[in-house]
């Protein structure tokens, strides 16, 4: 039995994504600057992880007061407290970089005093310390990681599809990548290893979405050999446009709750799986399938490249 509200999704549509594609690279260029200019003057809020940092495991007699726990690291002048729960309600985790020219074990023991001090009953756990240079090796080891999966990925597209459709999903998973690197950057979100983890997801997600819009864009390159490209590709984008507003909604609708009420240990993430789903679906529109039209694509079991005709007056 159908879901009576998808009823009134448009089932057939003839928007012509095609005509709209130079705004969207115009946009898309303004977003990519955007990014340069906040990479140059702000950086990115890099987190304990790839800054460098002490982190210490607290549990408390019954539920963690977090807010309470906050103000007292607060209090402590340490830069970039954070406190945040994790695993039962009364286990909490204390993060903090020590000022500069601070040894960080004296910096660890006085902010474990002033906790045990000012919170009786509590116990103090594990502390570590994360150098500066470890912190750097993982900063580059995530990023090695971020390249290295959009490799692959275009290797397994041009061993499905094309070289053509391969560049075209490497180009779009770049733009994507770059530019959600860019809005954490913007809004100084924290970027940390969890940020990389997100952005592993955002890479698969937009991948589905574009081998799903590539497969769709070969069924009909072979059914319509002798149509121009560009309408062959605002055919097959209307054809699955239903399907790509309910996997968008039905995935934005699973993150909405965590995004809202989740509480800041876990907005950095799902901030930005969120924006990468949106990112993600329009570079299948507007940044992957133009790459196609301008290089032309091969049909069915012909060899000669067909390249995109004029467009119908």
């Amino acid at each position: 039995m159908r879901w009576p509200l998808i009823r009134y999704l448009p089932s057939n549509t003839h928007i012509d994504f095609v005509r709209l594609a130079p705004f969207a690279a115009a946009l898309s260029a303004l977003a990519i600057l955007a990014s340069c200019g906040s990479f140059f003057v702000q950086g990115l809020n890099l987190g304990i992880d790839f800054s460098g940092g002490t982190e210490i495991q607290v549990t408390t007699p019954g539920p963690a007061p977090i807010g309470k726990l906050r103000q007292a690291m607060e209090k402590t002048g340490e830069s970039d407290p954070q406190v945040q729960q994790f695993g039962t309600a009364n286990s909490v985790m204390v993060r903090f970089k020590p000022l500069a020219g601070q040894d960080p074990t004296t910096a660890a023991k006085q902010v474990r005093g002033v906790i045990a001090q000012q919170f009786p009953g509590i116990r103090i756990g594990k502390t570590e310390t994360i150098s500066a240079k470890v912190s750097g090796e993982l900063f580059r080891s995530g990023f090695m990681a971020l390249g290295i999966a959009v490799l692959l990925m275009l290797a397994y597209i041009w061993f499905r599809f094309q070289l053509q459709f391969g560049l075209g999903a490497v180009i779009a998973l770049a733009h994507d990548v770059f530019l959600t690197i860019g809005i954490l950057s913007a809004l100084q979100i924290e970027f940390s290893t969890s940020s990389i983890a997100a952005l592993l997801t955002v890479i698969g997600y937009s991948m589905n979405e574009k081998v799903i819009t590539f497969d769709r864009l070969r069924e009909n390159l072979r059914k319509y050999k002798k149509t121009p490209l560009r309408e062959v590709i605002n055919l097959s984008e209307n054809e699955r446009l239903s399907r790509t507003l309910i996997t968008g909604a039905s995935a934005l609708l699973a993150l909405s709750g965590t995004l809202t009420i989740g509480g800041p240990a876990l907005f950095p993430l799902v901030f930005t799986m969120a924006f990468g789903i949106v990112i993600g679906t329009y570079s299948s529109v507007y940044v992957a399938l133009p790459v196609i039209l301008l290089w032309g694509v091969n049909r069915g079991d012909d060899v000669e490249i067909i390249k995109p005709q004029a467009a119908r007056p």
